[in-house]
């Protein structure tokens, strides 16, 4: 149901250079660019994460309870996400880890604009350990 979301920026080539290193490390490539907007994914038919600087003009703001989760394959993943994410400047919002009892692994973090995501497994058949 989801085709894309789109996270915004005030530093388009700092940011660009965030999302393709962090996803890098689960195998994502940016499938296109533009001067003012990126998106990656799997495919261009499958959903993508997009990155813009805002077309109004105005700075880029941070939705309060809004949150970005990228499923991945495996704890491993997320871990490196979550690892790499705070490597590269963002910041840590909740180390990963088993959530509930469900079997939910998440890590959470923030972008360098302050965006909130999370890589994240669904349980119980989550591939992890």
């Amino acid at each position: 149901m989801i085709g894309y979301v789109t996270v915004g920026t005030n530093d388009f080539e700092r940011a660009l250079e965030f999302y393709d290193k962090l996803l890098a490390t689960i195998g994502i490539k940016c499938l296109w660019k533009s001067d003012s907007m990126a998106a990656w994914g799997p495919s261009r038919q499958e959903a993508a994460l997009c990155l813009t600087k805002p077309e109004d003009g105005n700075a880029a703001t941070v939705g309060n309870g809004v949150m970005i989760a990228l499923k991945v394959g495996n704890r491993e993943q997320v871990n490196a996400l979550h690892a790499k994410a705070v490597e590269l400047g963002g910041r840590d919002e909740g180390k990963p880890g088993p959530r509930g009892d469900s079997g939910f692994y998440g890590g959470y973090f923030r972008d360098l604009d302050g965006n909130k995501l999370n890589a994240y497994i669904p349980g119980p058949d989550n591939g992890g350990d």
